[in-house]
């Protein structure tokens, strides 16, 4: 239960998020995705999390100028409010020609038939739509999700979003892990995102430091013997999107904890290299090396 200041807090912050949804709503696809990117690039670079994404970005790419640095995070941010003010069109996303996920089916195409998968992404491009380079009519894909904090938006927001998972959306919980496995067992995809933060997960290399990550991913391709693949979503002009995919190795040895742990490693080399391509589509500031 909240108590009565957080119960406040939280529904004026609903009312907020439900005005800007209803703004972004009533703009067409393009000024929306424009006007939230501007308005974040504007704003953003004066809070704090501005000098962690500059900071980050020093470390990663040490043989370039802090000038540039500062560029990328700017261009990251517009990034990052393009996707807020594009959360609000998904359905026409959807439903349009936006998305180029020919190099998708192309690899999907020569898997057995009726094998599941893992499909992993990082926030990069818009990774809101990440999923929807796997047609729900071909791919029966179940997604794993992080909660908003404030309850409210929260199921706003999963709303908008399970729809476009045909399998489920599931809350990152424990029992959620045995649904999802038993997804992908059957013969689902399993879509979600990998490149954040996990206090609780091993230690792998991105970007020449150690980062806490998710295991999950490689221990269900492990268990189950199924492909693992790195999402890529590029975002180009005119509120357009390129969604490919690329197979990660998976170690089949007698070690089961090295396996899971090398295919990690492998999923965060697949996500830096396309990071590297595009450093500026990729969500800089969060903490994700400690």
């Amino acid at each position: 239960m909240w108590n009565a200041l957080t119960a406040v807090r939280y529904r004026l912050e609903y009312a907020g998020f439900r005005i800007a949804a209803a703004l972004f709503i009533a703009l067409p696809i393009e000024k929306a995705s424009a006007l939230s990117g501007t308005l974040w690039r504007l704003i953003a670079p004066r809070l704090r999390r501005h000098q962690r994404a500059v900071k980050q970005l020093a470390a990663a790419f040490p043989e370039k100028s802090l000038a540039e640095c500062e560029a990328i995070a700017r261009s990251m941010w517009e990034t990052m409010g393009r996707t807020f003010g594009e959360f609000f069109h998904l359905d026409e996303i959807h439903r349009g020609t936006r998305i180029d996920g020919a190099d998708v089916d192309a690899t999907v195409n020569r898997l057995p038939e009726h094998k599941g998968f893992v499909a992993c992404a990082p926030h990069q491009g818009n990774w809101e739509i990440a999923v929807m380079g796997l047609a729900p009519g071909q791919f029966n894909a179940a997604g794993l999700y992080q909660r908003v904090k404030n309850p409210l938006v929260d199921a706003w927001v999963r709303q908008q979003r399970e729809k476009h998972y045909p399998g489920g959306l599931f809350q990152k919980q424990a029992a959620s892990g045995l649904k999802l496995l038993r997804h992908v067992r059957q013969g689902g995809v399993l879509a979600m995102m990998a490149d954040l933060r996990d206090g609780d997960g091993p230690r792998v290399t991105f970007f020449g430091r150690e980062a806490p990550s998710t295991p999950f991913p490689a221990m269900v391709a492990r268990g189950l013997d199924v492909p693992l693949f790195a999402v890529t979503i590029v975002r180009e002009p005119g509120v357009r999107f390129k969604i490919s995919l690329a197979p990660v190795d998976v170690p089949q040895t007698g070690d089961r904890e090295a396996d899971i742990l090398r295919a990690t490693a492998n999923l965060h080399a697949a996500f830096e290299a396309s990071i590297r391509r595009r450093p500026e589509q990729w969500m800089w500031a969060h903490r994700r090396w400690g």
